[in-house]
This record gives structure tokens, sequence and C-alpha cells, in this order.
């Protein structure tokens, strides 16, 4: 059986909008991936984050964000892993959770310029494929990725894919900041997740 080509989307997803949909799905549908899981990050027990809801909190509405798109999952994986936590650990253990896939990290083109700086970087880029959407963002990534002898962007590291995916300038600070301040921000998020959080009463 052919493995299945799995897309691992990272986040606090605090909350999950639709930007974050609409990545996953460019991500499953015009691309050579089978499939995308939502890793939700966990709360790290080291820093204080006041605005970062309950863990069980942005797992169910990553769930009910991607329930009715069978290429989108979620996964709560590093739930359960040692914290603080670091993706090569989270790779390792997916691969013996579930041996019958192959594993390729999506990022936005902003932290391909942080990636650097991950924790054994040169051996994630050395066994996992990385697919990179555009952000728009200021300031340089590392020149041993990009090259650009014309003006323009190229890629020139083999495991790095650009996908030209819609550029999508909608972050969960500026949601929950338009809750906090009373806006009606409905149309950014997929319906029963804004049912949920306003049920809650969160970021309010």
């Amino acid at each position: 059986m052919k493995p299945k080509k799995t897309g691992l989307f990272f986040g606090t997803f605090n909350p999950i909008h639709i930007g974050h949909l609409i990545i996953g799905n460019y991500m499953v549908e015009f691309s050579d991936l089978d499939e995308v899981w939502f890793v939700v990050t966990p709360h790290n027990p080291l820093k204080k984050k006041k605005t970062l809801l309950e863990d069980h909190h942005r797992l169910a509405m990553v769930r009910i964000a991607v329930e009715d798109f069978p290429k989108l999952r979620v996964s709560n994986v590093e739930f359960d892993l040692p914290q603080p936590n670091y993706t090569i650990n989270t790779l390792v253990h997916l691969e013996e959770k579930y041996p019958n896939h192959t594993y390729c990290l999506i990022m936005g083109e902003d932290n391909l310029k942080s990636f650097p700086k991950w924790k054994n970087y040169n051996i994630i880029l050395d066994r996992y494929p990385i697919y990179v959407y555009p952000r728009i963002s200021n300031g340089n990534v590392d020149s041993q990725f990009y090259t650009s002898p014309d003006g323009g962007k190229k890629i020139y590291h083999e495991k790095i894919k650009m996908v030209d995916a819609p550029i999508i300038e909608l972050s969960s600070t500026f949601i929950r900041k338009g809750i906090k301040s009373g806006k009606n921000i409905r149309p950014m998020l997929p319906a029963e997740v804004w049912k949920y959080l306003d049920e809650m009463n969160f970021y309010k």
C-alpha cells in the first residue's frame, strides 16, 4: 500500500480562522499532498500566555472547522509529548506511530526566516520536504534557502517547495482583538467555530 503523503500544518490556532482553512485546503487540492493535518500546539507550561485558550478548546474548534473536509484532519499528537517540545521530536513520534504516512512540513514564508534557529533544523531539512506558502513580510530569508540574482525570489534547496497559494493576511491576533473591541468578525471564522467561541464568551 502506497504511503499517504501528509502535510503537517502546526499552530496554536487561537482561534482557527478561514485563512488557515484556505491554506490547508489549497495545499491538499493543488499540490501532491494526500491530506493535511492541523497539528495543534499545546500551551508551553514554561510560558505565561493569557490570550491562549486551553488546549482542549482550541483542539475542539479545529475539529469543528475541518469536519466537513475529508482531506483535512486535526492532530493532538503534541499534547502527549514532553514539554517544551520540538518539531523534530513530533516528526519522529509520528513516524513511529503512523508508519504508513510520509510527512512534510507546511509553513509560511515568514517562518522560513526563523527556521535555521529550530532544534536540529538541518536534520528536518534532510529528511522532510517543506512546503512554503507566501506571506507579505519584511526581512531576508537565510541565504542558504534563497538566491535572488535577478531581484526575484528563487529557492534553491531541493527540499523546499514554494507553493503558489493565495496570500492570506488574516491573523488570529487580529481576530482576538476584534472580538475584544466588539467588532463583528463572524465572516472570518467558520460558522460553527464562531458559534462555539461566542457561546463560551472567549476573547472578550
